[in-house]
């Protein structure tokens, strides 16, 4: 009798889930919501990687295209260079038009290219022998790629990968030194909801 329920509970679900497939594309008027925990690793060799969490909300305005607007915690680096160690917090926030390839078809699997612009200001800055530091904010261009898969109609696992231009310009007691190049790479995965 168990096996009976459990085999009819079975092509129940299997039925639901392959009838509502086509519910499952993104269309055009539908919103969204990520969250996902992300490792940013900078190209300066000397700026520690960083993990933090990161959110996304969106609106597709068209079954293949969208804006979303990302940002995350602040991630905390360490940073050790020419004998000076320090810290330094930078919180970027996106704007990007998403284009998604299979928007609007029957496909459980939905990725994603994006391209835009990045935002990142930079707080706290530190140096270990006493120091006075500041960052400029930056803006830049920012590239992701990401793919959802659809579980059910409405949640989705996440993952994505992004390049941002970052460059700052660096003032030590009062006086300029120089600028850095972040240049992150931020890698990622959660969950995304869609309404």
């Amino acid at each position: 009798m168990t096996k009976t329920k459990l085999f009819s509970a079975l092509v129940l679900a299997g039925s639901c889930a392959f009838g509502t497939q086509a519910a499952l594309a993104y269309d055009a008027g539908d919103f969204f919501v990520r969250g996902d925990i992300a490792k940013s690793d900078m190209d300066d060799s000397h700026v520690d990687d960083e993990n933090g969490f990161m959110g996304s909300v969106g609106y597709l305005f068209h079954d293949k295209l969208g804006v979303a607007l990302s940002s995350s915690e602040k991630f905390e680096h360490d940073f050790s260079t020419n004998g000076v160690d320090g810290d330094f917090e930078q919180r970027p926030i996106n704007l990007t038009l998403q284009y998604y390839p299979l928007g609007g078809t029957d496909s459980r699997v939905q990725p994603y290219a994006g391209a835009g612009v990045n935002y990142t200001k930079f707080s706290s800055e530190n140096l270990a022998n006493g120091q006075s530091a500041d960052m400029d904010d930056s803006w830049g261009a920012v590239g992701e790629l990401g793919v959802d898969l659809f579980v059910t109609e409405n949640l989705a696992f996440n993952g994505f990968a992004s390049y941002t231009d970052v460059d700052s310009d660096v003032d030590i007691n009062g006086s300029s030194a120089g600028s850095v190049d972040l240049d992150p790479v931020t890698v990622g995965g959660g969950l995304s909801y869609r309404f």
